[in-house]
């Protein structure tokens, strides 16, 4: 197995690739201790020294060290896990996670907000997935869309300049209901 690797905007953050499928469906993140039981693969790396969260999406994992880590000596153990979790051929999240999950979706009745979630999910999260990185809605507010960033886009120093000068333009253009973009707390 060869698991490719690229750097992202955010320095403590790096993409890797296992030439596989990570998520069938949707993407999970995970730093919480709690939610380990809920994914294997993110248990097999949160166990790795310097590793402080963990991004799965359709085709790539991207891991998020501690400031005081290297990447040169951390990619190798990063790598190790990744490799012992794919030759095992467990699922990268648990039945629980996806029915968890499937329980916090419910149909959105809301006309606006299904269209911001439609131009997120066709214009912006495939963008923001190139670097290793995703964009989550989390609610709209009296004109204003609160997002969450996850994997590499968390704590990117370019983050905010994502939000304001690319989602909330693009999200301004075809919805004039939008007043402005922020980032969700918590």
């Amino acid at each position: 197995m060869f698991i490719q690797t690229e750097r992202t905007p955010n320095p403590d953050v790096m993409k890797f690739l296992p030439g596989q499928p990570v998520m069938a469906d949707g993407t999970a993140e995970f730093h919480d201790p709690d939610c380990l039981r809920l994914s294997p693969l993110a248990a097999g790396l949160l166990a790795v020294a310097g590793v402080e969260s963990v991004f799965l999406s359709g085709d790539f994992v991207s891991v998020t060290k501690e400031a005081a880590q290297d990447w040169d000596k951390l990619k190798i153990n990063v790598l190790a896990a990744l490799m012992e979790h794919f030759t095992t051929g467990q699922p990268a999240v648990t039945d629980e996670f996806i029915a968890r999950r499937s329980g916090q979706e419910g149909e959105e009745t809301d006309e606006i907000i299904g269209q911001i979630k439609d131009l997120l999910q066709t214009h912006i999260r495939p963008a923001v997935a190139k670097d290793g990185g995703d964009i989550v809605f989390d609610r709209f507010e009296d004109g204003v869309v609160y997002l969450h960033m996850r994997g590499a886009c968390a704590g990117c120093p370019a983050s905010t300049m994502t939000l304001k000068m690319g989602v909330e333009r693009l999200l301004q253009r075809y919805l004039p209901e939008v007043k402005e973009v922020r980032p969700a707390q918590g």
